[in-house]
């Protein structure tokens, strides 16, 4: 059976990481890296922060149209293209899985892909040839359960296959714009640090991680980095899929926070 390489990436404000944005730039040069470094693959299964429903959604369309689901940004904004194709025979696996895990969910050959997909994919991998599947989170936003879609995942077997989690690993949507004071750093380094430690440190057991992410409102300053906790799941999925430490983590300053990218290769 074919391992994935699993990759949690934190993907910036709405499409300012395409318009050139000054304070995107260190985290396009980490998906960038991690692009050169990642053994092309040869489909990926991206589960993102913006889409959530009561069980999992699954994309099972051949060609997902695209969701601009953002706010507020220049005309061009609305005119970004990334027609990377459905892959159905993974949505179809990706059901059973779960459902083979006791977890519901339905395919829908309806639904496109949003800017949790299709702006860090455009970065990475700007060809679009590659086939993506976005699978949703689960609305009741419970991090056991995350953890379990991901644990469910490891039934998938196709070559090459990446899965990304795409979120963000600090989400407080005041603080991105308030003043940089030595307090919202503190917060901001103080919950990372944590983040860091858990997913890299390899004395602890899976065990031990899986408690923690599971009780990670109890992290430092949790709550204030995650007010709703949307971004972060993603990483649960990420983790509940490989459940070893991550094997490479790069960080990034975006919209003046620090936010941090995990990577689980199967070579390690």
């Amino acid at each position: 059976m074919s391992t994935p390489n699993v990759l949690f990436i934190s993907h910036g404000g709405g499409p300012r990481p395409l318009l050139g944005a000054a304070d995107h730039a260190e985290m396009v040069d980490v998906l960038k890296e991690f692009a050169k470094e990642i053994p092309k693959p040869s489909a990926i299964l991206l589960i993102s922060a913006h889409w959530e429903s009561e069980r999992p959604q699954i994309t099972s369309g051949k060609s997902p149209m695209l969701i601009y689901d953002y706010y507020g940004f220049p005309p061009e904004s609305y005119e970004i293209q990334y027609p990377a194709p459905g892959y159905p025979e993974l949505a179809q696996q990706v059901n059973a899985a779960l459902n083979n895990a006791e977890i519901e969910s339905d395919l829908d050959d309806q639904r496109g892909f949003d800017h949790g997909m299709f702006v860090p994919l455009k970065v990475m991998y700007p060809d679009a040839d590659i086939p993506v599947v976005q699978l949703s989170l689960v609305s009741s936003l419970d991090p056991e359960i995350h953890i379990q879609i991901g644990k469910a995942l490891i039934s998938l077997d196709i070559d090459d296959l990446l899965v990304i989690g795409s979120g963000f690993s600090f989400h407080n949507m005041r603080a991105f714009y308030a003043p940089d004071t030595a307090e919202l750093r503190e917060k901001n380094l103080g919950f990372e640090h944590w983040l860091h430690e858990t997913l890299t440190n390899e004395n602890l057991s899976k065990t031990e991680i899986e408690a923690r992410l599971i009780d990670w409102e109890e992290a430092p300053f949790a709550r204030f980095c995650h007010p709703r906790e949307e971004h972060l799941l993603p990483l649960h999925v990420c983790y509940g899929l490989t459940e070893r430490p991550s094997t490479s983590y790069k960080s990034a300053t975006i919209l003046g926070k620090h936010a941090g990218m995990f990577y689980w290769g199967t070579n390690a």
